[in-house]
């Protein structure tokens, strides 16, 4: 086993391919501002996503904040705790009141049963989170929508390249938000997208990333900001891409092996499998519940440190317990999102991760139940 292992690791091209891919800038001096690289890894994950259209971000969550912007909402908008600060941050900074709604307590997404209570003459959108791959219920969110007229805006950050009955993820809701942080699924060192099919929105995100400017022209119709993704980030993804199906097939035989150590244990709660889902094994969620065992989320931290393996509290704390969202006056109780927020840990999982790496995980964990 390697001397630490940690909860993430970016996924890689070989070296040789990305010089490759960069060496042409050489010559051409291009290396922002919607060059060749940008436009072609737009229309390769418009090609791999199946989708209409992806307009390329600097990151993911100048891709939500974006999406938001351009939609020119004001009043409410529903969405879930159980998420990264980046989501209801992204609310926040369009001025936005986020108006928190509790998760289901087996796959942590947002309860569409709970959903409708808290719908208001305000309410104008419903962010909700594809969380650690699990996928919400798209089929219930479109039916709430189109009955209350309001937009649905995905945080698909952890989705990337997932499917729902052989329908691609970023073809749902009015549109979807990917990140391309280092340490997803699919990286471009740090980026992000958002996917959508209204055909007029392509230059309105062309010109909100460009400083409110229409490309190519002397208009400036938007007030924008710098949210450009530059052709060094957009080089690799292009690598990454040509990749992507092998690094999902390793994280697959990661997450196989967890299960198939982890599952039927006193204690331990894993996420359920949905049929309809092909996944992207993105993270590997456990919840320990203490209450029936003893064995409490901060020992297991604890003992893995002892060998060197760290893994992470995520997501902990949930947004809706910051202490900015409680001086704002937005504040609300969602018991299930607290509960499992205090009882998750993330484990590694990323594609180079060994196999036997996994094991010495399991046996650390199993360890702990059997003194």
């Amino acid at each position: 086993m390697n001397d630490s292992i940690y909860v993430v690791k970016p996924s890689l091209p070989p070296l040789s391919e990305y010089i490759d891919e960069i060496a042409d800038m050489w010559d051409t001096g291009i290396l922002t501002h919607t060059g060749p690289k940008h436009i072609k890894l737009q229309s390769e994950l418009e090609r791999y996503l199946n989708t209409k259209h992806i307009s390329l971000f600097a990151n993911g969550h100048l891709a939500l904040e974006l999406g938001l912007n351009s939609l020119e909402l004001s009043g409410e908008v529903i969405t879930t705790p159980f998420t990264f600060g980046s989501t209801t941050q992204a609310i926040l900074r369009n001025g936005l009141k986020p108006v928190f709604c509790d998760i289901r307590d087996d796959d942590y997404t947002i309860d569409c049963d709970k959903i409708e209570s808290l719908i208001t003459d305000k309410t104008c959108a419903i962010v909700p989170v594809h969380v650690y791959g699990n996928i919400c219920d798209v089929e219930r969110l479109e039916e709430i929508a189109e009955k209350y007229g309001l937009y649905v805006i995905y945080d698909a950050a952890h989705a990337f390249g997932e499917t729902y009955k052989g329908k691609n993820i970023a073809n749902y809701g009015s549109m979807s938000m990917f990140s391309f942080h280092a340490t997803k699924v699919f990286n471009t060192v740090e980026g992000g997208a958002l996917s959508f099919s209204e055909d007029s929105w392509v230059q309105k995100f062309n010109g909100l990333k460009q400083f409110g400017q229409i490309v190519k022209t002397d208009e400036v119709p938007y007030v924008g900001t710098n949210a450009k993704m530059t052709e060094m980030h957009a080089a690799m993804g292009l690598c990454n891409l040509k990749h992507i199906d092998e690094y999902i097939s390793d994280r697959e035989k990661v997450v196989k092996l967890y299960r198939a150590r982890l599952a039927n244990h006193k204690g331990i709660k894993l996420c359920p499998v949905d049929e309809n889902v092909k996944y992207n094994y993105a993270y590997f969620p456990v919840v320990f519940e203490e209450q029936e065992t003893g064995v409490d989320r901060d020992m297991i931290q604890k003992e893995l440190e002892k060998y060197n393996i760290y893994v992470r509290k995520y997501f902990y704390p949930i947004t809706n317990d910051f202490e900015i969202i409680k001086q704002l006056g937005y504040y609300s109780e969602t018991p299930i999102a607290k509960y499992i927020s205090d009882r998750v840990l993330t484990l590694p999982c990323y594609s180079s991760l060994a196999l036997e790496d996994v094991d010495k995980i399991c046996d650390v964990i199993l360890g702990l139940y059997e003194d």
